[in-house]
């Protein structure tokens, strides 16, 4: 299936943005681990979190998590001091996914965890027991999720877990919000230089409001961005956020966006771009790289970006796709050391009707949308990818004046 897309060039209008899934994940794993049975307030109704409700509301063994990367690391770290034998399983793109880092550090704390299929990828074969816990190396550069599900689990072990980081930390606000939700369920972290030490301790159940999702926002600044003239309330956002993606609003003032927050959320306008080219290192926003490279490109403005070394194990090598689909576009961006991408201003000739593969990858399929703005149109394939993390992605831009014709 795919959609051609066509857009207006102003708007006006109020959205009530998807919940934050990075924020829904983690409460629904220490309200699990405190045993609480008080209210998650605003819980996220994406495809991963709807996942992750299921499995806590399953009598089954089995887990298939489709292609919810977060839900497998978490999911693997909490069954792993869980009583039973589980199977965990997913996508045949999950199953390409590594896991083996994860894996090899819940093992040397004391859980018992096998490859099914092939070694160091799921499905995985979990017995799951109480976790001695201990000290463990791990590098700085791995997944901000592997970390997160580590520390997650950390107060249950019997003495507790030392994480020490070796080398740059990427992603720190994604660990930060961890320990920040870990501490609303009661229980305290101390991270001092490229250590973090738990204590063992009891998370205490309570009731949890989930905000709105930034990494939703940047479609919608994105928008703003490429528009003649904006004005967008977006419901729901905190400025003082525990997401790091929060970090847009101040980004994208570069690119002509302004932001008014009021106690209902924020409010995006269209202004004037401030740079003719735009450099920033991505390691503490990497899911903000699409909607930027989409952007700059859209607008003419040339960028180089860093820090984009975990784009290589998203659900997809999220360089290469944006490359290839750029291309399409006739936009040529270059890559380098697996952590740069960089665009000069560099045209090809665009494909007379190019078809915008999302590889499986709602944000491909969310970040290149709004280029319909720009262009005279835009096919989006597989555009059913977006229920990953915004369910009513389509829904929200029809309110807008997007139109969206099905095509099977």
């Amino acid at each position: 299936m795919e959609y051609v897309l066509t857009a207006p060039h102003t708007f006006k209008s109020t959205i009530k943005l998807p919940s934050s899934k990075s924020i829904s994940n983690r409460a629904l794993i220490l309200k699990g681990l405190s045993n609480s049975t008080a209210a998650i307030d605003n819980l996220s109704d994406c495809d991963d979190t709807r996942v992750m409700v299921k499995a806590f509301e399953s009598d089954n063994n089995v887990i298939n998590v489709g292609a919810a990367g977060t839900s497998m690391r978490f999911l693997t770290a909490y069954l792993s001091r869980c009583p039973g034998d589980w199977t965990i399983t997913g996508t045949e793109r999950m199953k390409q996914r590594p896991i083996h880092l994860l894996v090899d550090a819940l093992n040397s704390l004391g859980a018992k965890i096998e490859y099914i299929e092939k070694k160091g990828f799921p499905p995985l074969r979990i017995k799951g027991q109480a976790l001695r816990g201990g000290e463990i190396y791990l590098a700085g550069n791995i997944s901000s999720q592997f970390i997160s599900a580590l520390l997650m689990v950390a107060p249950t072990m019997t003495d507790g877990l030392t994480i020490q980081l070796q080398g740059e930390v990427i992603s720190q606000p994604y660990i930060r919000m961890t320990l920040k939700i870990m501490s609303d369920f009661g229980v305290k972290a101390n991270w001092d230089g490229n250590t973090i030490k738990i204590y063992p301790e009891l998370y205490k159940g309570s009731s949890f409001l989930v905000e709105s999702d930034w990494s939703a926002a940047s479609y919608w600044y994105e928008i703003a961005a490429l528009s003649d003239t904006a004005e967008i309330e977006l419901l729901g956002l905190f400025q003082q956020s525990a997401q790091g993606d929060s970090k847009v609003a101040e980004l994208f003032l570069d690119l002509g966006v302004s932001s008014e927050f009021t106690d209902k959320g924020v409010i995006l306008r269209k202004t004037a771009p401030r740079t003719k080219k735009m450099f920033h290192n991505f390691v503490n926003e990497p899911d903000l790289a699409q909607t930027f490279v989409v952007t700059c490109c859209m607008m003419g403005i040339p960028f180089l970006f860093t820090g984009l070394q975990s784009l290589k194990i998203k659900e997809t090598d999220r360089i290469e796709a944006l490359k290839a689909e750029m291309r399409k576009l006739g936009y040529v961006v270059t890559d380098r050391d697996n952590s740069i991408m960089e665009w000069n201003g560099e045209r090809c000739v665009p494909e007379t009707d190019p078809i915008i593969k999302t590889y499986e990858d709602h944000r491909m399929a969310m970040a290149f949308a709004p280029a319909a703005i720009r262009l005279e149109k835009i096919q989006i394939a597989e555009p059913q990818v977006v229920s990953k993390s915004y369910p009513n992605f389509w829904k929200d831009l029809s309110q807008v004046g997007f139109s969206a014709e099905e095509i099977q």
